[in-house]
């Protein structure tokens, strides 16, 4: 019984992580790829992800987040093939603690790397007046699209992150025995 619910704990993760795969895959591919060019008072200028430093850094941390995300996939593949017994306590417990710091590391740097590139979206949205700089995302607005999808990607990626590090804290927390009942007073 106990194998039986371990196995699906596995595979639920495994999915979880698939799914955050294709999600970080995803919005680094869109943000990545979006370009659009536009005739702005008789001069060509396109647009791309480089023309934003906080697109770029968030195209990188997801393809790396997609990344990390299939090897741990590879690692969820493994122990649903093995029934997830570790043959040597101290060296799951190691594990358990990376994988722990690693999915932490992974959630945290995703939410920021997003929620910095949507901080920079919102000025080529809305422009900054104090510093002349006119709306961007009236020009090019299938840009403007492409890494808003992007950026909605990018946070359901970082949630289902954040998800991971519960199970994964989850798994740290069982590999410890439970304490002993405290005794009670007569």
């Amino acid at each position: 019984m106990v194998a039986a619910a371990r196995a699906s704990e596995v595979k639920a993760e495994g999915f979880l992580r698939g799914a955050c795969a294709a999600l970080a895959a995803a919005s680094a591919l869109l943000v990545g790829l979006s370009t659009q060019t536009e005739t702005v008072l008789l001069v060509r200028k396109k647009a791309t992800v480089r023309d934003v430093q906080a697109l770029w850094v968030l195209a990188m941390a997801a393809a790396v987040a997609a990344g990390y995300h299939l090897l741990q996939l590879l690692k969820c593949f493994y122990l649903g093939r093995v029934g997830g017994v570790n043959p040597c306590r101290r060296s799951s417990r190691a594990l358990a603690w990376i994988c722990l710091l690693l999915d932490k590391a992974c959630a945290y740097t995703t939410f920021a790397t997003t929620v910095a590139a949507a901080q920079a979206c919102v000025i080529a949205l809305d422009g900054a007046h104090a510093l002349q700089w006119t709306k961007l995302c009236n020009i090019y607005t299938r840009f403007c699209e492409q890494i808003a999808g992007s950026l909605v990607l990018g946070i359901l990626a970082a949630a289902g992150t954040a998800v991971l590090s519960a199970v994964s804290a989850r798994n740290v927390v069982r590999l410890y025995p439970a304490p002993p009942p405290p005794y009670a007073a007569h």
